[in-house]
């Protein structure tokens, strides 16, 4: 049996406080903003005095205990003199508020949108690898398989009813599996096969579907087993875009992970699965099984 592996961080552990990317972005931006202070000469009383804070407010910013507003950023470069770094250091802070972002926040405007958003992301993204512990890849699900789990994602928590401009716009973000020079690999649990948000009937055509997929030439399918004793236990769903970005679904919001730390963790655990896992001729073996299952 191999060693376990690192674990990625516990859901406790990510919120938009608590994720070490996150902290550690923030970290880099009370830095500068503190660096913009001392070359301008001023201490966090003159600084506070010109802003009008009470000084706290300033030991807060610069020691990333606090996030700045945009206003506070332009009223702490105005008050250095620094005007010319103010949308620098804005669009830092918005990276920043990126990397955790809340269902409700992000499906505010209903499910169409969070769909199109990540579309520039998969473009310019050449190798994929996708661990799903819970439902199957959005890349490789059949329109109905789609529908059926953005309807249930719908019900629970969003009040606009977009579901089906939603399933148009997945289906139009698949086309990067046909094109360019672009390699995927997906990990998925084997009770996904069997647990399904899905007709019978949806999920066997779902489950075809990926019998399809697992014989594309440029896409790795591997089905990690049932078995006793596993030396990694399953985790959240989650992407690995080329060596870069790592996003995770949390049952609160989407993380997005930067932190090559954070990376390597997922990476890491990416590859312990993958040794798990099942491939070709068995792995379409386990998911006939689970189609002829169905009733």
């Amino acid at each position: 049996m191999q060693p376990p592996a690192r674990e990625p961080l516990s859901r406790a552990q990510r919120s938009a406080a608590g994720s070490s990317s996150a902290q550690a972005a923030r970290k880099i931006l009370a830095q500068r903003l503190r660096e913009i202070c001392t070359d301008a000469g001023l201490d966090g009383k003159t600084l506070a005095h010109r802003c009008g804070w009470h000084p706290s407010k300033v030991s807060r910013i610069s020691t990333a205990k606090t996030s700045p507003s945009v206003d506070d950023i332009r009223m702490w470069c105005q008050a250095c003199d620094a005007e010319d770094q103010t949308n620098d250091l804005v669009a830092s802070l918005r990276a920043v508020e990126g990397m955790w972002i809340e269902w409700r926040r992000a499906e505010r405007a209903g499910l169409r949108r969070s769909q199109v958003e990540r579309l520039p992301l998969y473009e310019r993204t050449h190798r994929f690898r996708a661990y799903a512990s819970w439902a199957i890849p959005g890349l490789i699900q059949t329109d109905g398989y789609t529908e059926d789990v953005l309807r249930t994602i719908q019900r629970q928590r969003v009040s606009m009813d977009d579901v089906a401009d939603a399933v148009a716009a997945r289906m139009e973000r698949q086309r990067v599996l046909y094109e360019g020079n672009r390699r995927f690999a997906f990990l998925i649990e084997e009770p996904v096969l069997r647990n399904t948000l899905s007709t019978a009937e949806t999920q066997r055509s779902q489950l075809d579907q990926l019998l399809v997929v697992s014989r594309l030439p440029n896409v790795s399918l591997g089905v990690v087993p049932v078995s006793q004793g596993r030396p990694r236990l399953p985790v959240e769903n989650f992407w690995i875009y080329d060596g870069t970005q790592v996003n995770v679904e949390l049952v609160s919001g989407y993380l997005t992970i930067t932190q090559p730390s954070e990376i390597a963790s997922y990476v890491e655990m990416f590859a312990g699965l993958a040794d798990m896992a099942v491939y070709g001729a068995k792995a379409r073996a386990v998911i006939t099984a689970a189609r002829d299952a169905l009733r």
